[in-house]
């Protein structure tokens, strides 16, 4: 059939939260995600990554299956939902479940008030997938309420919260199914709680929530219904650059592929949709499959099971389950074996949508099914014009990525998955940088068939995936073993044929070649213990098994939904019930999060004649620029202009610190990522179309440094080193990269006198904008045989890429705060600022302390390893415990480190435990479990007065409502929440009377930046302030009216002509330093923590778990104790990423290449502990802020590096049980790779005498 031979275009019919829609125009390019925001104005879906990784787009999805006379519901990403897809569907949205203004849905109330939102960006979200799971299972277990979260990533809130909100929905107890011991983790047991202090573990109440209601959900239109009844046509849509065909039987089908043999089939759009977005892959016609029966078939056959090509991969799941539920165990390993990959495939959003047909056809190295579907045999069937035929599906890896098996004018209509037979062991591996919603590093699938009742192998199929380009299979090692039995012998000689025959190069992902091959023979080991074990339960009298110590390997980690208890002080009960200061109250703006209401920049409405900024960026890391051609982008449809350095009037630059930042690159580039020009353009689309267009030619300049090494084997150059020579002797906050692109859109509104649009898409953002300071420590420590530091000599150099921004600043902090919570008698430390040819690196959350205190930990830990005493004697030995002065002269009482220290032993029960885990290592040898305490010190202080300064404006309406307002900003750490706190008290009148006005130059100008948790210490005195000057005003009427109300005492104040608004004014802490002393006071006060953490490390694969975090946190008296452990649990999960997980990987050339969710893994809902306790210091005031409080926002992040210590200690029993004494080094982040390096063992030693194991990696770490 041709493209002329279709039917005309459709209309477009789709139902949005229950209201028709008729595209008579639709795009086949157009996504549902950007119809919802600008067609539909619906902005509660937000746009994130736009690549499917981070869920912040999920929407819900429902079809009518006619057959079955069932509605299907399920999860989908908006961003990678073309709209073509959508006929005859109904789509809801987050503000098609509930609002303000009509009612809030119960997921939206509960998440908001179980203060599951902080920014809010990730909640509507959130609140569609659990929507979406309550649609289908109205009572659903923790397992079935973990999965559906497992596609949704929050960067503030550390998850917990907001599973909480979730356990309120489940049907199955909350409870750790620990009774049999006498505890539990719901128990309020003794050694949690100061008998003498009132405490509360209570941040929400239930009673408040409204039932889940099923009946009250919008129904399925009834118009869909009878669509679907009718019989189906073709649909054809044509769009600007792009025509989508969605036939509706296999004949069409095949006459389609044979007059366009290049299109793509696509069902779910989740592998042509990224390569169309991210590689510039274009396509001008694309085949929808998905309504043809043929593609959708599900046979259940006596030789195993047929599944349609277009069956999503959450329906395999699910028939997987029902057949292993059903079919005898003998007959299920390979369904088994393919349920575990799909179990970690993605998330729910993506499964519900990709197809079985379309993971296979893709061919991709990282597809966690095709390893397993080629080893087990399963067979494509296909079809063309020229007939049918069924091939096995692992032909087509046989010669790797330029097999063609399939010609293009083939079409896979379904796969017939066999059972297993007798004699027949069938596994899956796969290992990623994140357990769930993370593409593998690599990953296998391994099948052995024995003669009958022996070991003697009669068949052998090994595939890898993330080798090479592809699939690729083991043949030749799976030949040679035939006929041997199962044994060591077979297990050496298997080893070292596999490492020979699968040749592994560096990648794009950047993983080492080293750990991927000791992932590919540790698979095969881990299969063969499997095996073993196997063949032991079914003749355990003629096999032996595997030892006890190694059968937990056996098992990978699951995901659990974690427990955990929150415990601070209650209020004292002669506080006035009106009083909110100390309660958990309910974030400001969490409803609107919940129901997305709440407006961020790019939800504001579009004006008239608004135009779009798209920027070119710099190819090249340091580079003469020869020219610039514009004139093939000029040509682009809706094209305005093009801006380069010469259309900048004035100066092309500003000020941060004593050197200029570029706008526009200007002669040469940098860094890659540099801003070169910008096109204006009529829309989004069009302008990053023209974008890509703008050539530009280069003449590389030398050196191109990226790294600190780098930095060192060129010498210290006064051209590349800003050098901040201090000595004293005794990631991605985006600030100056933001205020260049709102130079760019303010330039283009000058110039063209139309408003100008610029939101750069995750890539960009993170190819363009610098994060978080790369370290290196280098120490020298002297110390005696009981463990007493006597002298440190340390010195930090720190990547401060291209230009100096805060670079300077954050050597200074992390000079400063480098003791962490350590006397040392005798100090010497140094911090150098290196400039390299990456985006400048700036202020991130921390600002310079979780770098230095990691080296201060790591330190002292290897302090532990010389005297052979244990480490957290080594930090009780050290830390702070009397009146004295920090190595800055700065006085400093420590009492409340000693306590937060000490309850953090008793609360965490750490001894016992350390006792368990030791017992548990013995038991264990390919899994070890690590523990570690860490205390921390974390100086509160910007350095200077001026810095903390801040103002504040406050209104009262004849009315008795309050408005207030300060300099604050709110970046979901809940300052606007508090700073109502704040006036409630003051003013003595109920929160509800107080609303908030944004903050805005207009009313408080001047502001100083909220940044080193400042930001409710200074603005609080502000507004405290404000409402004592209106209320020294009231105070007279007051006195004459004592039994008079607030709206009595306004009226009357407004009769007697006295002024109801006032500014107020904190002129900031007394803070310096003297850096030529080397002494001072840049703090005003100091936070105190301490927290213990537990995990278990898998030693063959180097992936882990975190199994137990308790908290003690001295946050003075806290204001909000609902938002305050929220931060110091965000900070903390965070922190784990930083220490654990997120790498930012760099071509030699300086490319980034983790540019968003897909290659950048932050934690998950599988990263947080199992069990998380958090508990604020009692009794503990604080002179120097509002209300005695402490500023919380940064201090929680270094407690993650618990975490880091924990898997050091759990790999320190790994070496110390294999005899490797010698000293070894860790990096943060302390990946699964460097921990599988860590565990050495015989398959480690393998790679270091593997030649071909040593090519040059890929990409760089910094």
């Amino acid at each position: 059939m041709s493209l002329q031979g279709a039917a005309g275009a459709e209309e477009l019919i789709f139902y949005v939260n229950g209201r028709k829609i008729i595209e008579k125009n639709a795009d086949p390019e157009q996504m549902l995600l950007s119809y919802l925001r600008k067609r539909l104005h619906l902005t509660g879906t937000k746009y994130a990554c736009g690549g499917g990784g981070c869920g912040a787009c999920t929407v819900m999805i429902s079809t009518y299956e006619p057959t079955s006379k069932k509605i299907r519901h399920y999860s989908a990403n908006a961003c990678l939902l073309p709209i073509c897809s959508l006929y005859g569907a109904a789509v809801t949205t987050v503000e098609g479940i509930g609002s303000t203004k009509t009612r809030v849905h119960p997921v939206q109330e509960r998440l908001a008030k179980c203060h599951g939102s902080q920014c809010g960006f990730c909640t509507p979200g959130m609140v569609m997938s659990i929507y979406t799971l309550l649609r289908n299972h109205p009572e659903p277990t923790s397992e079935q309420m973990i999965a559906a979260l497992a596609g949704n990533l929050c960067r503030c809130t550390g998850y917990r919260p907001i599973l909480d909100a979730c356990k309120t929905f489940c049907k199955d107890s909350v409870c750790c199914q620990r009774k049999a011991n006498g505890k539990c983790c719901l128990d309020q047991e003794d050694y949690l709680f100061d008998k003498e202090e009132k405490v509360s573990t209570r941040l929400f109440s239930t009673d408040e929530f409204q039932p889940l209601d099923p009946t009250q959900e919008l129904i399925f239109p009834p118009e869909l219904m009878r669509m679907a009844e009718n019989p189906p046509r073709t649909l054809v849509f044509h769009g600007e650059r792009m025509t989508w065909i969605s036939p509706v039987s296999l004949d069409e089908l095949l006459d389609l592929k044979a007059a366009h043999p290049n299109a793509p089939l696509v069902v779910g759009n989740t592998s042509v949709g990224p390569e169309m977005k991210f590689r510039g892959i274009f396509h001008p016609i694309v085949i929808a499959p998905a309504r043809i029966p043929d593609l959708n078939v599900v046979k259940c056959m006596d030789d195993g099971l047929t599944l349609g090509a277009a069956c999503s991969l959450s329906l395999v799941k699910d028939i997987l389950t029902n057949a292993i539920s059903e079919a005898p165990e003998e007959k299920t390993k390979v369904f088994c074996a393919v349920l575990q990959q799909l179990r970690t495939l993605g998330g729910e959003q993506i499964r519900n949508v990709a197809s079985l047909g379309g993971n296979i056809i893709s061919r991709k190295s990282t597809s966690d099914l095709n390893p397993i579907l080629a080893a087990s045999n399963c067979v494509l069937n296909l079809a063309s014009r020229g007939g049918k035929r069924q091939i096995p599906l692992s032909d087509i890896f046989a010669d790797g990525v330029d097999n063609n098996t399939i010609t293009p004018e083939e079409i896979l209509v379904s796969v017939h998955i066999p059972h297993s037979r007798k004699g027949e062991y069938v596994s899956a591996f796969r290992q990623a940088p994140r357990r769930e919603n993370a593409l593998p590093i690599t990953n296998a699938g391994m099948r052995v068939l024995f003669e009958d009742s022996t070991d003697i192998i009669k068949d052998l199929s090994i595939f890898y995936g993330g080798a090479v380009l592809t699939t690729t299979c083991a043949k030749q090692t799976c030949w040679t073993l035939i006929g041997r039995h199962w044994n060591e012998q077979m297990l050496d000689e298997a080893c070292k044929l596999v490492l020979k025959e699968i040749a592994v190069p560096g990648s794009s992902s950047g993983e080492k070649v080293d750990y991927k091959k000791t992932l590919i023979v540790s698979f095969f080991y881990r299969f063969f213990l499997e095996v073993l074990q196997s063949l032991k339960k079914m003749d355990p009298c003629h096999y032996l098994g595997i030892p006890m110590e190694y059968r937990s390997v056996l098992q990978d980690f699951q995901t659990k939904m974690p427990q955990s208890i929150q415990i601070y002080q209650d209020v004292k009960p002669s506080q006035s019930p009106q009083d909110p200061v100390g309660r958990p109250i309910m974030h400001q703006s969490g409803i609107k999060h919940a129901t997305g209401e709440a407006v961020y920049i790019d939800d504001l409405p579009s004006v008239d004649g608004e135009l779009f900024l798209a920027v070119v960026t710099s190819s090249r890391a340091h580079a003469k620029i020869v020219s610039i051609d514009t004139s093939e982008a000029l040509k682009g449809p809706g094209v305005f202009d093009i801006v380069t350095a010469q259309d900048v009037p004035n100066t092309n630059e500003f000020y941060y610190s004593s050197d200029p930042e570029i706008i526009f690159a200007r002669n040469k580039v940098i860094c890659v990522g540099q801003i070169v020009c910008a096109v204006v353009a009529d829309s989004d689309v069009h302008a990053k179309q023209a974008a890509a267009k703008v050539k530009i030619e280069y003449e590389v300049l030398e050196p191109v440094i990226l790294t600190i090494e780098e930095r060192f084997a060129l010498g210290d150059r006064n051209t590349s080193t800003w050098r901040l020579r201090v000595c004293l002797l005794f990631q991605k906050e985006r600030i100056k990269k933001w205020m260049c692109m709102c130079q760019h859109s303010i330039q283009q509104l000058f110039r063209t006198s139309r408003a100008v649009r610029l939101i750069l898409s995750r890539g960009d953002d993170m190819l363009i904008t610098g994060g978080r300071h790369p370290f290196i420590g280098k120490y020298k420590v002297g110390f005696m045989n009981d463990g007493r530091i006597r002298a440190v000599d340390a010195k930090y150099y720190i990547n401060g890429g291209c230009t100096p921004d805060e670079s300077v600043l954050v050597a200074e902090v992390s000079l400063l705060k480098m003791d962490n919570a350590y006397k040392i008698p005798n100090l010497r430390c140094w911090a150098y600022a290196c400039k390299t040819n990456l985006p400048s690196n700036t202020a991130f959350r921390g600002f310079g302390f979780p770098q230095s205190a990691l080296v201060t930990e790591t330190w002292i830990t290897g302090v532990a390893d010389k005297t052979g005493l244990s480490p957290e004697k080594i930090r009780e030995i050290n830390m702070y415990k009397e009146n004295e002065q920090t190595h800055f002269k700065q006085k400093l009482d420590p009492q409340n480190l000693i306590r937060c220290w000490n309850e953090c032993m008793k609360k965490s029960a750490y001894h016992s435990r350390k006792t368990a885990v030791n017992e548990f290592n013995k038991q264990n040898y390919w899994k070890k479990k690590g523990i570690a305490i860490v205390p921390m010190k974390f100086p509160f202080g910007l350095g200077t007065r001026y810095l903390s300064q801040a103002a504040a404006l406050v209104h009262i309406y004849t009315d008795g409502s309050v408005l207030l307002t300060h300099g604050g900003i709110e970046m979901g750490q809940g300052i606007h929440t508090k700073m109502i706190q704040v006036a409630s008290r003051e003013l003595n009148i109920p929160m509800s009377c107080i609303h908030f006005c944004e903050t805005s130059t207009t009313t408080v100008p001047n502001a100083c930046a909220s940044a080193g948790s400042a930001g409710t210490d200074v603005n609080g005195m502000a507004v405290k302030d404000a409402c004592q000057t209106l209320l020294k005003r009231l105070q007279p009427i007051i006195n004459k009216n004592p039994k008079g109300t607030w709206n009595d005492w306004v009226k009357e104040a407004f009769e007697q002509s006295v002024s109801l608004s006032a500014t107020g004014y904190f002129r900031g802490y007394n803070e310096n330093m003297d850096w030529e002393k080397g002494e001072g006071q840049p703090f005003t006060y100091f936070l105190y923590g301490a927290a213990c953490s537990e995990v278990e490390i898998n030693c063959l694969t180097g992936d882990h778990k975190n199994l137990r975090t308790d908290i003690v946190m001295d946050i003075g008296c806290s204001i909000n104790p609902a938002v305050d452990i929220g931060q110091i649990e965000g900070a903390f999960v965070q922190g784990i990423g930083l220490y654990t997980m997120e790498e930012l990987k760099y071509s030699p050339e300086g490319v980034l290449y983790t540019r968003g969710p897909d290659q950048y893994k932050i934690p998950a809902v599988c990263d947080i502990p199992e069990q998380f306790s958090v508990s604020l210091l009692s009794s503990s005031q604080n002179p120097y802020a509002i209300y005695a409080s402490k500023g919380i926002g940064e201090a929680g992040f270094f407690l993650g590096c618990s975490v880091f210590f924990a898997l050091r200690d759990a790999i320190t029993s790994v070496r110390n049980e294999r005899g490797l004494k010698k000293t070894f080094a860790l990096n943060s982040p302390l990946t699964a790779e460097q921990i599988r390096a860590g565990c050495a063992d015989d398959f480690t030693e393998m790679m270091t005498n593997d030649e071909s194991a040593s090519s040059t990696p890929w990409a760089i770490s910094v």
